[in-house]
């Protein structure tokens, strides 16, 4: 198995699609992108599916409420278009989110895992913004998953949940190395809550983090109306590794990929070797029942 994989997380813009034939053609041109630039596992952003809501009338995507339902019927060619790149092209994805409504009509927001050989796995995300809950009525997972890959095991901590320690702690300690952090964020203080959280992940943990946001405006929607970040590639502060712990970070609006090679056999040497044991001193002593 091999353990070095090279990773491209997206500033992914948001747009008004219009029709089907233009989201496959934007989506293959991002995928061709990071396939020229060497990557083998990609991640796209949080929420980033909304844009589809594009294909249907004013009055749906202008309603948070009307284009979720609208939605689940794009959610099957969703996962065929995705599962589609990941086996044509031998390719890891981590698609984003999608809101998936569920037999009692909640509706979570799903993170989808496309594997080379055609399978797929999920992360639903845990907790929710005030905006998510108290005006989109979007409604939070319960499951702490990690997901299997040719490289090793991965966590998803969706955007808000990589602000949790506990979320990303119980990932790494069911062996996940990597957590990917698909984020949608309006604001300069949103994007940096969301990034100074993957760091600590990244140090506490001394894992990679990555994190990938929408950015640009879609004045169009109710939902992704205003959308910032820089996606990043984070590592832990210790030998081998950037001073600051950022191994790639992109420009603010800059539509495009963010690429890096991570060596997921260098974690375990840190960890052993390091100048700190952050993994090995997660504080188990101070765990209240």
């Amino acid at each position: 198995m091999s353990r070095t994989l090279t990773l491209a997380a997206a500033q992914y813009p948001i747009e008004f699609i219009g029709n089907w034939d233009n989201y496959r053609a934007k989506i293959q041109e991002m995928v061709d992108a990071a396939l020229g630039a060497g990557a083998n596992f990609l991640l796209f952003p949080e929420y980033f599916s909304m844009e589809l809501a594009s294909l249907f009338e004013p009055e749906v995507y202008r309603s948070l409420s009307d284009q979720l339902e609208a939605l689940q019927s794009l959610h099957e060619p969703f996962i065929e278009l995705f599962s589609e790149q990941a086996r044509r092209h031998q390719l890891h994805i981590l698609a984003g989110t999608f809101p998936v409504r569920q037999d009692d009509g909640r509706y979570l927001n799903r993170a989808w895992l496309f594997r080379p050989d055609g399978s797929r796995d999920y992360q639903d995300k845990l907790q929710m913004t005030r905006f998510e809950s108290e005006q989109w009525l979007i409604s939070a997972g319960n499951e702490i998953r990690v997901l299997d890959t040719e490289f090793g095991k991965v966590g998803v901590s969706i955007c808000y949940d990589s602000e949790f320690p506990i979320i990303a702690r119980a990932q790494v300690e069911q062996g996940a190395e990597l957590i990917l952090v698909p984020s949608c964020t309006d604001t300069e203080a949103g994007y940096n809550r969301v990034r100074i959280g993957c760091r600590a992940r990244a140090l506490e943990n001394q894992c990679f983090v990555a994190q990938s946001p929408t950015i640009g405006r879609a004045d169009w929607s109710e939902a992704v109306d205003i959308n910032t970040g820089r996606a990043a590639i984070y590592t832990p502060v210790d030998y081998g590794y950037p001073d600051n712990g950022v191994l790639a970070q992109g420009s603010t609006d800059v539509a495009g990929w963010v690429v890096a090679e991570l060596d997921l056999d260098t974690l375990a040497k840190v960890r052993r070797e390091g100048q700190v044991f952050n993994h090995r001193d997660w504080p188990s002593q101070f765990r209240f029942d």
